[in-house]
């Protein structure tokens, strides 16, 4: 549990960290909306198509008895509509991060350097550019294949309607987790191997960072004004994944060990010690 709270810590301080700096913020807003208008375009195109699509997939119904032909179109059209929502939230992420390449490379950059340490620079924006879309294409067949396995899992009763959409939030919130991270990861020469198997390793903290977020992005107009601050938190995840930060809890600063982070103040009423105010300890 304190993994999942973790994850989500990295994601609210990413949050804060873009709230903090306006102009950062401004300018991830727009590959965020460009993917909006075209996703939602086809997603009116679904709501106007769905009855023709549903009979044209169900052609063994066409002589069902009523009411068991439309009940059973109504549930495929769900199904649908709950597949499609599926690669949506996913796709909404590898797209937006396509388009806004540029951009979100340099916020990566940005929150390394005002975290400290090492600051892996891109390579070639051509070479980074076809790394990504190679990577996201990789990240989106895998998608794809667990999207038509809980698609068919879906018409088991109760359990499809319960625990299917349970286990599909996870598995959407640990690739959309991945997605994010991987242009931090990217940057450190990491492959998609490695980084998945870095996720799999902290699969508590990577779903406590993805999970809440693929809900969030469930409305289309909230995925685009959390896009910025899930760069900037993914980076900090990222940080604690390959070990260039310490355990704790993000959210309050704090190392393993419970006490302040470099850098930050000590709790009310705790001793002043040299190694609270980060000085050499006296001579002697």
């Amino acid at each position: 549990m304190h993994d999942l709270g973790a994850g989500f810590g990295y994601l609210m301080k990413g949050q804060r960290w873009v709230l903090g700096h306006g102009r950062w913020f401004g300018f991830g807003l727009l590959p965020g909306l460009v993917t909006l208008v075209l996703y939602a375009g086809a997603l009116i195109g679904l709501v106007y198509g769905a009855d023709d699509l549903a009979a044209w997939a169900t052609p063994f119904a066409d002589d069902w008895s009523s009411p068991w032909q439309g009940l059973f179109r109504d549930a495929f059209t769900v199904l649908i509509f709950a597949l499609v929502l599926f690669l949506l939230v996913v796709t909404f992420t590898a797209v937006t991060l396509l388009v806004g390449q540029p951009f979100y490379e340099s916020l990566s950059e940005a929150v390394d350097r005002a975290e400290g340490g090492d600051v892996p620079e891109s390579g070639p924006f051509w070479r980074e550019l076809w790394i990504s879309a190679r990577d996201s294409l990789r990240i989106l067949v895998r998608v794809a294949l667990y999207g038509i396995l809980f698609f068919g899992l879906g018409f088991i009763p109760v359990v499809g309607q319960t625990v299917v959409p349970a286990i599909g939030f996870c598995v959407s919130g640990f690739f959309l987790a991945e997605e994010l991270t991987a242009v931090a990861l990217q940057r450190r020469r990491i492959e998609l191997r490695e980084r998945l198997r870095m996720l799999r390793g902290r699969r508590m903290l990577t779903l406590g960072f993805g999970v809440p977020l693929t809900l969030a992005f469930l409305v289309p107009v909230v995925a685009v004004f959390l896009m910025p601050g899930a760069v900037a938190g993914a980076t900090l995840l990222a940080r604690r994944l390959t070990g260039e930060t310490s355990e704790g809890d993000p959210a309050r600063g704090e190392t393993s060990a419970g006490e302040p982070a470099p850098g930050t103040a000590p709790a009310a009423g705790a001793p002043v010690t040299p190694q609270a105010l980060n000085l050499p300890p006296a001579a002697g």
